[in-house]
């Protein structure tokens, strides 16, 4: 059938394996105390028990046993400072790697990755699964860089199967044609025309996605039983096991995000209570894609837009901070085994950034991640303000490079 057929007569893939980036958003703000950086028996520590993991001298959170076997594999940044404390404009600055700008909408990480190599898929390259409050978006570089939104994998991706048959899927594209090309093309300028073309290279994309067989990466009950158990049994694992079969068929982003964070109220409860999601996948993932190889080309970045105050409050919960939080990274060239940055255990004075060793800004950890996906950070976009913008505003952190 014509339909079946869409997907096959597209050119072929380059065969060299592009860079690819798994975000873990970890959306309400994670508290480091209670995840990468405890500090048990100290007045900050709460109640929280620290246990040791495959890096020799370094504990994680008790909430996390099966991410402590796998982190001779990653990376762990316990020092990241930001300057919004604010959740709306922490989640724009970690994504964007700008802070908000009244005057134009940056593009997130995985927008630029995806603008500046155009290699990928039949389906979106861009993917943001469970995407919360705040999808990933392309910014100045225009919505076609926005990710494609879905759901739990247990469920079909939405809006991409036909119930009708060929032969009526056929006519009824025919007929859509028949209606809106006209409407394009009459006596219309120089702007109408651009809107045709966007409106048949969408309808185009949408008729190849929905003919491809790599729609099948969504679909997780294609892996065997004991696969989906590792990564646990919840939206979360099967969203992040999607995410590594996404990249396996060209797919250059997938955010995954995981809500449950914000925890004013109820610290250790409800951080135990997310991590018990986040710790299975973690550690799955990193597993999965080092054994088959696909680490070295992957990056795996888990964040959230800020941590959690050393001290807690009268509800028994944190209040945002940004002296000093933690990221995991891992993959693409990031050091394996390697922990940078610290933050104390006493309760903070007045100048609480003063006591974060070895920070690292926002800005530098987008340029980072940036160039470990093959993105030049300093390269120079020009934006639809006439500005030209680079991509990143910060400096590579060579340290946290396996050189």
């Amino acid at each position: 059938a014509r339909k079946l057929a869409l997907a096959s007569e597209r050119t072929p893939v380059v065969k060299e394996t592009p860079k690819s980036v798994i975000l873990l958003w970890l959306e309400g703000g994670p508290s480091q105390l209670e995840t990468f950086d405890p500090h048990p028996g100290s007045k900050i520590g709460g109640d929280t028990q620290a246990i040791a993991t495959t890096i020799p001298g370094t504990d994680v959170a008790a909430n996390l046993p099966r991410t402590a076997e796998q982190l001779h594999r990653a990376t762990l940044i316990r020092s990241v400072v930001g300057k919004e404390g604010d959740h709306a404009r922490a989640v724009y600055t970690i994504k964007a790697g700008y802070r908000p700008d009244p005057t134009l909408v940056h593009p997130s990480i995985g927008s630029i990755l995806c603008q500046a190599d155009d290699r990928g898929a039949d389906i979106p390259r861009h993917v943001s699964i469970l995407p919360g409050n705040s999808p990933a978006r392309g910014g100045y570089l225009g919505a076609k860089y926005d990710a494609f939104k879905t759901g739990d994998p247990v469920r079909p991706v939405p809006d991409v199967i036909a119930k009708v048959s060929d032969d009526r899927f056929t006519r009824r594209l025919a007929d859509l044609r028949q209606i809106v090309e006209p409407e394009f093309a009459r006596g219309r300028l120089a702007e109408i025309d651009r809107q045709r073309t966007l409106h048949q290279t969408s309808t185009s994309a949408a008729e190849v996605m929905m003919s491809s067989e790599q729609l099948s990466a969504f679909d997780v009950s294609a892996e065997p039983k004991a696969v989906r158990e590792a990564f646990g049994d919840s939206a979360f694992g099967r969203g992040v096991l999607a995410a590594s079969r996404l990249i396996e068929v060209g797919v250059r982003c997938v955010e995954v995000t995981l809500g449950g964070w914000d925890s004013h109220v109820n610290n250790a409860g409800l951080q135990a209570s997310a991590c018990e999601k986040l710790d299975p996948a973690i550690a799955a993932l990193l597993e999965r894609l080092d054994e088959r190889d696909q680490l070295d080309s992957t990056l795996v970045v888990v964040a959230g837009e800020f941590g959690r105050t050393p001290q807690i409050n009268a509800a028994l919960g944190r209040d945002h901070w940004v002296h000093g939080f933690s990221v995991l990274m891992a993959g693409c060239g990031i050091r394996r085994g390697h922990v940078h940055g610290a933050t104390s255990s006493e309760e903070p004075g007045e100048k609480p950034e003063e006591a974060v060793v070895q920070p690292v800004t926002i800005g530098d950890l987008h340029a980072t991640i940036l160039e470990r996906l093959g993105v030049d950070p300093a390269q120079e976009i020009e934006t639809p303000i006439s500005r030209p913008l680079a991509r990143s505003e910060g400096k590579v952190i060579t340290s946290l490079l396996d050189v």
